[in-house]
């Protein structure tokens, strides 16, 4: 087997395939947006079958938390909502910064004419 027709049969691969998902999860941010403009669909993160069965269990988790939420009286024993599942190529999502009580009480000082 030559080089080039090792390199035509891994273009070829379908794009669920563990050798497309390795080729993906390695690119940049920067890649990605570029491979996302120009719409190579054999460079595309996953197949329709795997997207909408990533949404069915994010759907599953949801309702499950939200079951359980509504059955807890107490916030304290509340669950931590569910993460989204993984999906390949795309970077998990950055936690939402959280406010220190200065943070807070300089913001509260701003926003009622503290500036000064």
């Amino acid at each position: 087997m030559t080089w080039r027709q090792l390199r035509v049969l891994i273009q070829h691969l379908p794009p669920e395939s563990s050798t497309m998902t390795a080729l993906r999860n390695q690119l940049s941010d920067e890649e990605l947006a570029e491979q996302a403009d120009t719409g190579e669909p054999e460079k595309g993160r996953w197949s329709l079958l795997e997207q909408l069965t990533a949404s069915l269990l994010d759907a599953v988790r949801r309702l499950e938390y939200v079951t359980i939420c509504a059955n807890t009286e107490k916030k304290s024993d509340r669950p931590d909502p569910p993460e989204p599942t993984a999906r390949p190529g795309a970077k998990p999502r950055k936690p939402k910064p959280k406010i220190t009580d200065q943070a807070a009480e300089r913001l509260f000082q701003l926003i009622n004419g503290g500036a000064a």
